[in-house]
């Protein structure tokens, strides 16, 4: 079982946390998180790339932000992000974009949306963590002070990027989370 463990939405339960090809943060490391950019959310636009059933991004409204934009490319995986999105009643919250994180980095560039926080939860086997990162500055996704947020397990990442310069890096058995601010 799968919940929000903070925020006006604490203890609602997230749908789909079990179907094939998902791998939900665990509790511990998005509580830790979560409290590290805590001051960062309030009225924050946030997206949740390779959202799934987006529990990072409800985590982040019901702590707060403003608007949240849930990507991922899987069909199956979007009817359960509607539904949690539905449940909790965040729908106008809420902007679900059905497209590959490329794809998605290349529509907010170009419909001129920026960010407060970006949070990256890719799949661990595609190593995508320095792509992302590249994108995000070249196409200055972020405002200043705005956060990246990257949960990863095999990517070796960098101190700083350009402008992103790491917050805070920390371990949870074999995954990693660093932060990064510009």
């Amino acid at each position: 079982m799968m919940r929000v463990i903070s925020g006006y939405l604490k203890g609602r339960n997230i749908l789909g946390y079990n179907i094939n090809g998902t791998r939900p943060t665990m509790d511990r490391v998005k509580e830790s998180m979560f409290a590290s950019i805590q001051s960062y959310i309030d009225n924050s636009t946030v997206v949740d790339l390779f959202c799934g059933t987006g529990s990072l991004g409800i985590e982040a409204i019901s702590m707060g932000a403003s608007k949240c934009y849930f990507v991922d490319n899987g069909k199956e995986i979007l009817k359960y992000l509607n539904k949690n999105i539905d449940n909790m009643n965040i729908k106008d919250k809420s902007i679900i974009l059905n497209k590959d994180y490329r794809d998605a980095l290349l529509y907010f560039k170009n419909n001129n949306i920026k960010f407060n926080i970006i949070l990256v939860d890719a799949p661990y086997k595609m190593n995508v963590m320095n792509e992302v990162i590249d994108l995000v500055n070249k196409y200055d996704l972020l405002y200043d002070g705005g956060i990246l947020v990257l949960e990863y397990s095999t990517d070796k990442l960098l101190d700083s990027y350009g402008n992103l310069k790491l917050l805070k890096s920390k371990k949870y058995n074999e995954k990693y989370v660093n932060i990064y601010r510009k």
